[in-house]
């Protein structure tokens, strides 16, 4: 199961009753088909960077979700068939591994440190 997250805009022009009955529709796509909703943020009305289709507001719901690979591409489907949704946008995320090894602590020499405690008395 790989890890991803969904932003997707509803148009404003949507009534609250149907608008959840959107987000509950997308996340129960995400369901029927083996995946696992982790998180869903309704982030709310906002500005559009810019117009898309002459409208300058979106409402802005935020899905992460666990999935097979097959599920963004039937995901994306559905969420270009439906007109409610100006804009969506689904990104894998990517474990990060780290090859690099952690330094060891730096250890002053016996030498030194005894110059350093004489220079401060």
């Amino acid at each position: 199961m790989n890890k991803y997250e969904l932003i997707y805009i509803i148009d404003t022009a949507v009534e609250e009753a149907a608008r959840k009955e959107l987000i509950e529709k997308f996340n129960g796509i995400i369901t029927a088909n083996g995946g696992e909703v982790v998180k869903v943020e309704e982030w709310g009305k906002r500005r559009l960077a810019y117009a898309i289709d002459y409208k300058t507001e979106g409402y802005y719901v935020y899905v992460g979700f666990n999935a097979a690979s097959e599920l963004p591409k039937e995901l994306t489907r559905n969420l270009q068939i439906n007109e409610s949704v100006i804009r969506s946008q689904i990104v894998k995320l990517l474990e990060k591994k780290s090859s690099v090894k952690p330094r060891a602590a730096r250890v002053a020499p016996v030498e030194e440190a005894a110059e350093a405690e004489k220079a401060e008395a």
